[in-house]
């Protein structure tokens, strides 16, 4: 049986502080989700699986000692040589990947043309039909709706070799992995069962460690106190052999005078040896206690005074057909959003659901500068007017964003000195912006992209205490089930309105 193992494995890129350390573990075949934070080294280690990096120290064993590893990266430009012979095969298992995903040869012709799902499917089915002892997927679902995600979810499956997926879908990682290699803090641990398994392990394991440290700071402060007595009663007793040597009178013996004198010393001098050892275990305490991350939260206090639309509705359609230029992509329909509303819009790609949001803000009952529109990618120059919005804001309005923005993962500081934020940096500050100056729509269009797990989570968290209208788009229904309550499905130029 085919199986990975990581020995000591430790990578730094240069002289720069290591990323990964001491990495252990053993893969067997089956699918294991790789999972962490936005530069926590997840694509570094699937490079150093992949051979593409070598390891600064330790190393991995293969079994068997030469096997086949493909790699598919997130980006797929070029339609590389090995797409194109796997669209020109006739063997059974070319044959067969090319039907469970949905792939026709004919479509390479107009390769440029292709969206980047489409382009993806073919990536990953050219690694499958060559049939690796190691398969290395960095994001597959990417730009897929949720029908090509299904064909791919199904393909995966039949995979007998060892896979490795790094995904921030949570459908992806639940439905096809029994594993999850998580990388945190320089480290890189396996755990058992899926994502949500692994979570409730780590989180446990977790909550036994902060138990512990309360347990131990409570020590700490026990002998704090202990000591801090103790030291008053030896400087009472100093005080008092010194007093005894000033306040001797000629009718004290000498006899009795010594032995005041010393009893006070010996009692000084015993004070004098707990202090020490009170000292030495406080200060052993001290280090038990050791450095410990709190997780930060959103707090409900940040919509404590949050005040509703006072128009109960904020978008209505009557009988609008949503257009994209003069195409009609579906036929009229009659729609309103209420001011407590929270929609998500589903469908498969090119069914007209962003045009269908934009047609719902063109017909807003309420100013727009008091809804959050936030599209499916942000600019240069939309990022740098929103920082400097931020910067503008009044305190107690900045300090509300800019603690939504410390809860959604970013450092504040790091982020209001920064010329140009990452993508998805840019989309918690968009986010964090419309929450904090207490927007009364959020209309989200595909908001986790460029988003870690962990940062979806948080994110997740954050619009479940949203008081405000909810207009969603995404491909993450995990996600989506979580924060809203109503859904309509777009599809075939129709639209479908239920409740969950």
């Amino acid at each position: 049986m085919s199986s990975l193992r990581a020995h000591g494995v430790c990578f730094a890129f240069s002289d720069a502080v290591p990323l990964l350390t001491d990495v252990e573990f053993h893969l067997s075949p089956g699918w294991t989700g790789l999972v962490g934070a936005n530069g926590a080294g997840k694509s570094t280690l699937l490079r150093l699986l992949s051979g593409e990096l070598q390891p600064t120290e330790g190393h991995f064993q293969h079994e068997p000692r030469a096997p086949l590893l493909r790699l598919c990266p997130q980006s797929v430009e070029a339609l590389s040589p090995e797409i194109s012979a796997f669209a020109e095969a006739w063997d059974a298992v070319s044959r067969r990947v090319l039907g469970q995903l949905g792939l026709d040869p004919g479509a390479l012709e107009r390769w440029p043309t292709l969206s980047p799902g489409e382009r993806k499917r073919w990536q990953i089915g050219a690694a499958l039909a060559s049939e690796p002892t190691v398969l290395l997927l960095d994001e597959p679902t990417n730009h897929l709706d949720a029908e090509a995600r299904g064909w791919l979810i199904s393909a995966l499956r039949r995979f007998r070799g060892i896979g490795v997926v790094v995904s921030h879908d949570r459908m992806v990682l639940e439905e096809l992995t029994t594993a999850t290699l998580r990388v945190h803090a320089g480290e890189a641990r396996l755990w058992p069962g899926a994502y949500s398994a692994a979570q409730q392990c780590w989180e446990a394991e977790r909550e036994g460690q902060l138990a512990a440290r309360q347990q131990a700071q409570e020590h700490h402060r026990r002998l704090q106190r202990q000591l801090d007595q103790t030291r008053r009663e030896q400087q009472a007793a100093s005080a008092m052999t010194s007093t005894g040597r000033r306040m001797r009178n000629k009718y004290d013996s000498d006899a009795r005078g010594l032995g005041a004198t010393t009893l006070a010393s010996w009692a000084e001098a015993r004070l004098g040896h707990q202090v020490g050892v009170l000292r030495r275990e406080t200060e052993r305490a001290a280090e038990a206690i050791g450095e410990f991350q709190v997780d930060k939260t959103v707090g409900r206090s940040v919509f404590v005074d949050y005040v509703r639309s006072p128009n109960p509705w904020l978008f209505t359609l009557e009988k609008v057909a949503p257009r994209a230029g003069d195409v009609e992509l579906m036929e009229p329909v009659t729609l309103s959003v209420g001011r407590e509303s929270r929609i998500r819009i589903e469908g498969p790609n090119g069914a007209g659901k962003t045009t269908l949001l934009r047609a719902l803000l063109a017909h807003s009952r309420v100013p727009l500068d008091r809804v959050l529109y936030l599209p499916q990618d942000v600019g240069v120059e939309e990022t740098t007017a929103a920082l400097k919005q931020v910067r503008a804001l009044p305190p107690e309005q900045r300090g509300r964003v800019l603690s939504l923005v410390a809860a959604l993962g970013v450092d504040p500081e790091r982020l209001m000195a920064s010329e140009q934020p990452s993508p998805g940096e840019t989309r918690k500050l968009l986010i964090a912006q419309g929450l904090g100056q207490h927007a009364w729509a959020l209309v989200l269009d595909e908001p986790t992209n460029h988003l870690d797990l962990p940062s979806i989570e948080r994110l997740e968290a954050t619009l479940r205490d949203y008081p405000g209208a909810l207009l969603l788009v995404t491909h993450d229904t995990h996600f989506a089930r979580r924060c809203t309550t109503e859904r309509w499905l777009v599809s075939g130029g129709a639209l479908q309105v239920s409740a969950d």
